[in-house]
């Protein structure tokens, strides 16, 4: 067989999509899906969603991508690249989440700044029993930092990072987390746009490393139940046209050295706190994550070296100052949830909004915040909906296909509980 490739894009609900297609499309080149695609639940339910065109005859949309995108995948003699959708019209299609990450960095960049980012990921392993039910990973040593086999007895996280350095990956850190059998990945600072294609790329193919060891690697905000919550904290800094590091007003970091650009930034982030849970954290699933006390995201605030914050200033200065926003989970689109934080961000430095005093509470018995996240997918939806601004900055036709979507979801997970709602979303994402 000759070299293979494999064409993806990431939809709606952060599911990877694509085609294995010949040799002869190792090249600039496009390839054709049905553009209802954005209309199909987790559960295969075919919804008339806007812009899905369910009831319009089920047209095309077509992927294209560029030879200079084409990578060397894991797998053998298969290459793989990550493309744009367009419509069959050949436009930009308006529901595609790597559009609006793009269209979120030329936002950024008619101010002169270029966004640079950095995602954390969090997940759990886990096992089939003998009864092929999901159980805990069996890692009996396993403890927060933990590192070696103690923490990960079959090492597929040493197959991981073989695989990672192999594919280019820049990887900083692979630890256990606090919860075993929890796991973070991180990959250092890029440009947006490449930055959220190898997340993108990394956490399917640390999926499939770990399905071939026999773990399912989940990336579900809360998998089990009484264990904590995994996350995707989207770090973020911007670049001017010098080079210079526009977060930084100097070698120090921290809340006593921020410039306007990074107050500007959180007031942002927090103005549109209640309208970002709809889209960052997005499934039933993430409001068992979204807790008080629960170093998640909850809380309307923001503050400097502490985690039980949702924004949090790097206590770094110079080239590594930066934003962390630590409410988003990796059931969120990498891009849509990443394109979500820098327009929220853009929008407080250009309205102009007033940032709230910083958080002096310990986040677990006191907090000074008062409003908070909705306490449930339902009504982080209705928050969204209700957030226009930050729709038309994201995009309308695709807020308004990802609200379409959740309302159906609140339906259908209104009944589950415990392993069935875990089981509706474990193998997507």
């Amino acid at each position: 067989m000759q070299d293979r490739l494999r064409a993806i894009f990431c939809d709606h609900l952060s599911i990877i999509r694509g085609k294995y297609l010949p040799h002869t499309k190792i090249a600039d080149s496009g390839t054709r899906f049905c553009r209802s695609t954005f209309g199909v639940h987790y559960d295969k339910d075919l919804l008339d969603a806007p812009g899905a065109m369910m009831m319009e005859g089920l047209p095309d949309m077509e992927l294209r991508w560029r030879h200079d995108e084409i990578r060397q995948s894991w797998d053998e003699r298969t290459q793989i690249v990550i493309g744009d959708l367009y419509d069959d019209a050949g436009k930009p299609l308006p529901l595609c989440p790597r559009g609006a990450l793009k269209r979120a960095v030329a936002d950024w960049r008619k101010r002169g700044l270029t966004p640079k980012v950095g995602i954390e990921l969090e997940c759990f392993a886990l096992q089939a029993d003998e009864d092929g039910r999901l159980v805990p990973y069996d890692a009996p040593g396993g403890v927060v930092y933990g590192t070696g086999p103690m923490t990960d007895p079959l090492r597929f996280n040493d197959a991981i990072w073989d695989m990672s350095e192999q594919m280019g990956f820049h990887l900083e850190m692979i630890t256990a987390e606090f919860d075993s059998p929890q796991f973070e990945f991180v990959l250092t600072f890029d440009d947006a746009v490449k930055a959220v294609d190898d997340i993108v790329l990394f956490r399917l193919m640390a999926r499939e490393i770990a399905l071939e060891h026999g773990v399912v690697l989940s990336f579900m905000p809360k998998p089990i139940a009484e264990a904590g919550g995994s996350g995707m904290h989207v770090n973020f800094s911007f670049t001017e046209v010098d080079g210079g590091n526009a977060l930084s007003s100097g070698p120090r970091g921290g809340p006593e050295h921020m410039n306007d650009l990074a107050r500007g930034c959180l007031a942002g982030l927090l103005h549109h706190h209640k309208g970002l849970a709809g889209l960052i954290a997005p499934t039933a699933n993430s409001y068992q994550r979204l807790q008080p006390g629960s170093l998640s995201g909850f809380w309307q605030n923001w503050g400097g070296d502490h985690r039980n914050v949702t924004t949090r200033i790097s206590s770094e200065g110079g080239a590594k100052a930066r934003l962390e926003h630590r409410m988003a989970d990796a059931s969120a689109n990498p891009y849509t949830a990443t394109a979500a934080v820098l327009q929220a961000a853009r929008l407080g430095v250009e309205n102009g909004y007033d940032l709230p005093p910083i958080e002096t509470g310990d986040g677990f018995d006191n907090t000074d915040a008062k409003e908070s996240t909705a306490i449930d997918l339902k009504g982080a939806i209705a928050d969204l909906k209700a957030d226009s601004a930050l729709c038309a900055a994201v995009g309308p036709l695709l807020c308004d296909n990802h609200i379409y979507m959740k309302e159906k979801e609140v339906k259908k997970t209104k009944d589950l509980e415990g392993d069935a709602l875990r089981d509706f979303y474990v193998y997507f994402v």
